[in-house]
């Protein structure tokens, strides 16, 4: 039966894990506040090499529309700005000299829906992560020597409900960004 503790262990960290890398994709999608998670994934060319934008600057939101970035370095001001104009979030960055300010323009009920269906696509990434974690375990009971029957039915039904957990976080989670996105 340690086995089997093991192999459900390994499953809900694995689950966990695809909970995880959803949160960071949706963190990225832009709702209709400021919130400096949408600049996680730009990446910045800094002296040569590409660096995430926050490991150059700092970025704040003063007020539910605007984002400031503020570089470490004033170097980094045309590299930072030329990164966010050039990125797929569509953001027109306006550099003040020390500092690079966006302004975030309202949502259009189209681009509202767009984001929607990321979200959505982002979701059934992590249900499919899930699922085969769940194969992969399922398949690891079955290997398992000296166990009877009975034993493998309840460890296929634990990690059936394991995954039954993790799915509902994976629905719960997109079920929260569509609202904050459609807000």
């Amino acid at each position: 039966m340690a086995d089997m503790k093991a192999i459900q262990a390994d499953a809900r960290e694995r689950m966990g894990k695809a909970i995880e890398a959803l949160e960071n994709n949706l963190s990225v999608l832009r709702t209709g506040r400021a919130n400096p998670g949408i600049l996680k994934k730009v990446m910045v060319d800094y002296y040569g090499s590409t660096m995430p934008i926050d490991q150059v600057a700092s970025i704040t939101a003063p007020d539910a529309r605007t984002l400031v970035i503020t570089p470490w370095d004033r170097g980094a001001l045309n590299p930072i700005e030329k990164a966010i104009r050039d990125s797929d979030l569509g953001l027109n960055p306006n550099n003040k000299g020390d500092a690079i300010f966006i302004s975030l323009p309202m949502l259009t009920e189209e681009r509202r829906k767009e984001l929607v269906k990321n979200a959505r696509s982002y979701a059934e990434e992590a249900r499919v992560a899930v699922r085969n974690v769940r194969k992969h375990a399922l398949d690891e009971v079955k290997k398992l020597e000296g166990i009877g029957d009975d034993d493998i039915k309840r460890g296929e039904a634990e990690i059936q409900k394991i995954t039954d957990e993790f799915i509902a976080r994976v629905d719960s989670t997109f079920q929260k960004k569509e609202q904050e996105i459609l807000g």
